[in-house]
């Protein structure tokens, strides 16, 4: 039976979560790492991992040599490289060696008997050895299992054109096709979101396009009277010189 550590896991502290979420406030590069291996990732007992966000007790870091980013709890990671205790194995005695044969004792001869030839010495039976049993090999750990990481979504709205807008979502490293929308949902999205700044550059947008459009209305209706008065120029009823 395998001896179980007695050895209390404390992992990261309030305290170390407090000075790493200041580094990372900072843009200081924090690194932990794992108390545990996670055999399934090739990841060893003190393997490196850079910490990308911490909330709470839970720490998502992008271990070394895995491009994945895995949530852990305070207490599944530590502040330096040192392995946690691992258990220690029990050993198993070896089995004693059986006795040896008992030799056996000749039987005296008669006196009075003729001697007979010498029968050939019985032969010594060897020793048995016995050799020791091989120690059960230690129950595998079972891989943890990664929790699953929420990849970021991003929306992008441009302005294409004077009066053309496009909206884009990615999701990580997955991008979807632009759509076009127009240009007064786009400012109902910003008032809607109230963020100062966005609101502005929009508007000056949408005011930019609206001046342009109204420009090109008034071109378009000195053409078209420019036209007509052409026309009625044209049109000469019959005797009409």
């Amino acid at each position: 039976m395998d001896g179980v550590s007695s050895q209390k896991r404390t992992g990261l502290t309030a305290g170390d979560l407090e000075s790493l979420s200041a580094a990372l406030a900072a843009g200081k590069r924090v690194t932990v790492y794992l108390r545990d291996p996670m055999p399934s990732l090739g990841l060893e007992s003190g393997a490196s991992a850079r910490v990308v966000s911490i909330d709470g007790t839970t720490v998502t870091v992008s271990p070394k040599g895995v491009d994945d980013q895995l949530p852990f709890e305070a207490d599944e990671l530590q502040r330096t490289r040192a392995a946690s205790a691992s258990p220690v194995k029990a050993t198993q005695r070896p089995a004693k060696a059986a006795p040896a044969a008992a030799r056996p004792v000749p039987t005296p001869k008669p006196a009075a008997a003729e001697p007979k030839p010498a029968s050939p010495p019985a032969a010594r039976p060897e020793p048995v050895q016995s050799r020791p049993a091989a120690p059960k090999p230690a129950p595998a750990k079972a891989a943890r299992r990664p929790k699953g990481a929420t990849a970021a979504v991003s929306v992008t709205i441009t302005s294409a054109g004077e009066s053309t807008w496009t909206v884009s979502v990615a999701h990580g490293s997955k991008k979807g096709k632009p759509s076009e929308v127009t240009a007064d949902r786009v400012a109902r999205a910003m008032h809607e979101l109230g963020d100062d700044a966005a609101i502005t550059a929009v508007d000056e947008v949408i005011e930019s396009a609206r001046e342009a459009a109204q420009k090109k209305i008034e071109e378009l209706t000195r053409e078209l009277e420019s036209a007509r008065a052409a026309l009625a120029h044209l049109d000469v009823g019959p005797g009409e010189s």
